[in-house]
């Protein structure tokens, strides 16, 4: 090596510090014996800080930019030890790099579940979870406060901490909003800028802020969840006895299309039988050589029987013949005050109304007074 490559290495020292980690908050940069020559060049990029530390005393902060490491633009420097030496004499300092950018995606949420009071539910206990930023805002404290001389510090270092407070805030500021648990979906901005403000002056304290928090989800014990659900039905529902008219009349649906196939079939039967009677009337008989007698006249067609549905507390059942329903009244099973239906009829009606049906309560007395 030649002395001008020598003198070169000695005066030229380039300080500067790339990180590619995503997630490293301080970094110290390494040199043997902590050797830092008069004359180096410091490179702070954007989003860095670098902190200088001479003999445990914090020295100076710089910014983004390029430095000459020199007593000429650096004053604050021009106490230090060996500065006038030159390359014969460097003098021993670290320098920290901080990372001044957004960390973002952290999460936070409650461990436990919190107890709030609802005007609505009374007591409950509520979950709740989101996101959070954390920046460095003042370097040199956060250096003193919380990194000490640790060469390389990260994010998970101090999260669980920053994560703790959170919670904290966030329990004491639910607690004492008074905000229904039904309208907290609604606040949860404003509940997110609640705690922030809170926790900032603990923060600050670290020489950090936080930037953004949100509030994602807060949740109820699923015992509370399932009475909502349970009341949001019954609002679905609406009026309960018109619920119960309308699932009376989809049952009536389905049972009266096979009595209305049994009425059909018997009518079917009955015009047969007619029909028969006609043909051998007089139109349909062949002509006699002598004066027929006169013919019989062909008794008129049975009347036809009606059969009943019964409907009792919102269901129905049947259906049902006549002589089955004067059984039913016999027994006591069919009522003057029970609603029935049969195919032709105008909706359901009391048996009582009912004309065919009123003869079978006619055996009985009817109800004493007041009964």
């Amino acid at each position: 090596m030649g002395i001008f490559d020598f003198l070169t290495g000695e005066f030229i020292d380039v300080i500067h510090w790339v990180d590619d980690t995503r997630d490293t908050m301080v970094s110290r940069f390494e040199r043997e014996g902590h050797e830092i020559k008069y004359g180096a060049k410091l490179t702070v990029r954007e989003g860095q800080a670098a902190v200088f530390v001479h003999e445990g005393q914090l020295a100076d902060v710089f910014t983004p930019g390029l430095y000459m490491l020199e007593t000429n633009n650096m004053p604050i420097m021009t106490t230090l030890q060996h500065w006038d030496h030159g390359f014969q004499s460097p003098f021993k300092s670290e320098i920290y790099f901080v990372n001044t950018t957004r960390f973002n995606d952290l999460k936070w949420g409650t461990k436990n579940p919190i107890i709030a009071r609802d005007p609505e539910f009374g007591p409950v206990r509520l979950r709740a979870f989101g996101t959070y930023s954390v920046k460095v805002s003042d370097p040199a404290r956060f250096l003193v406060e919380i990194v000490g001389t640790d060469g390389e510090f990260t994010m998970d270092e101090i999260s669980y901490q920053i994560r703790n407070i959170i919670v904290q805030e966030f329990s004491r500021t639910l607690a004492k909003s008074g905000i229904p648990v039904l309208d907290m979906a609604a606040n949860t901005r404003e509940l997110s800028q609640l705690v922030a403000k809170d926790i900032s002056a603990q923060l600050a304290e670290y020489g950090l802020m936080l930037p953004e928090l949100y509030i994602e989800n807060i949740s109820l014990p699923p015992a509370v969840e399932e009475v909502m659900d349970k009341r949001s039905s019954m609002g679905v529902i609406g009026n309960l006895n018109e619920y119960m008219q309308f699932q009376a009349a989809e049952a009536l649906g389905r049972d009266g299309g096979a009595a209305a196939a049994m009425q059909a079939g018997m009518g079917a039967g009955l015009g047969m039988q007619m029909g028969q009677a006609m043909s051998a009337g007089p139109w349909g008989a062949k002509p006699a050589a002598a004066a027929p007698a006169p013919a019989a006249m062909a008794p008129p067609p049975p009347p036809v029987e009606h059969v009943w549905h019964v409907a009792e507390n919102g269901a129905t059942s049947g259906p049902f013949s006549k002589a089955k329903m004067g059984r039913m009244v016999s027994e006591g099973t069919l009522t003057r005050d029970t609603f029935v239906w049969t195919a032709g009829q105008d909706g359901w009606m009391k048996a009582e109304d009912v004309r065919e049906l009123a003869q079978l309560f006619t055996i009985l007395p009817p109800p004493p007074p007041g009964a």
